[in-house]
């Protein structure tokens, strides 16, 4: 994924209504831009930090900035706009980039599936082979407890009913016979590891044991993060 024009920077001031973002210019002026990102973003959004916005050239858009990647003071780089994970995943598969999902005549996003009515991110389809799953989760949490080791990464960063659901959906899929993936993108520059966050919401941490126990498949892919590019090419490993 190019950005064309590159991605600029600026200062964060604060982030307010879970979508806007206050950010102070290299010539001191102030600026509203869009955040696409209606999470926690623990960690990812402390005031100070470097903001690197890109421009949309939409002339309907009220706020034509939006807020891309976030520099921390420790010089991490991490990717807030949620839309961008699916994005880079999809892009990683259709290049070859991540080996595990290679092979399958055809790529649909958005299906629905499962008996809880949700939609799956990613359906690889084959007629040699049964179809694979795939549910994409972003990564951006980074421990602060040293007594963890260094670069240790967790999903989710609050409780999400949501990734409940879909963990049940894919371990659906698992015992009817399909591959099931949950894909985790790393969209955190610091992160070299991952492992559930059973501190945060240990009803995900359990439900991710069991689809394991069932078939489902946990990958993890890094991203590399600058003001021109954003592309997944580094497996990382899940610590369960």
């Amino acid at each position: 994924m190019h950005f064309d024009p590159p991605l600029e920077s600026a200062t964060l001031i604060k982030r307010y209504k879970r979508f806007l973002t206050d950010i102070k210019l290299p010539d001191g002026s102030e600026r509203t831009i869009h955040c696409a990102n209606t999470g926690a973003m623990t960690g990812c959004a402390e005031p100070g930090n470097i903001v690197w916005y890109s421009t949309s050239d939409n002339p309907k858009r009220k706020y034509p900035n939006s807020w891309e990647i976030s520099e921390t003071a420790q010089g991490d780089r991490i990717c807030v706009n949620t839309a961008r994970a699916n994005q880079l995943a999809v892009e990683a598969i259709e290049n070859g980039a991540i080996v595990e999902l290679s092979g399958y005549q055809t790529l649909r996003t958005e299906v629905k599936y499962g008996s809880e009515n949700s939609r799956i991110d990613i359906l690889l389809e084959d007629e040699a082979k049964a179809d694979c799953y795939i549910e994409v989760k972003s990564v951006t949490l980074l421990a602060d407890d040293p007594s963890v080791g260094k670069g240790q990464g967790y999903f989710p960063d609050a409780v999400t009913t949501r990734g409940q659901k879909h963990l049940r959906e894919l371990t659906e899929m698992a015992e009817s016979g399909q591959r099931a993936v949950l894909l985790f993108t790393v969209l955190h520059s610091g992160i070299e590891k991952v492992s559930a966050a059973h501190h945060i919401d240990a009803k995900y941490s359990l439900l991710l044991k069991q689809a394991q126990d069932a078939g489902v498949e946990v990958i993890c892919y890094k991203a590399e993060l600058n003001n021109t590019q954003m592309a997944l090419n580094q497996a990382v490993e899940f610590i369960a």
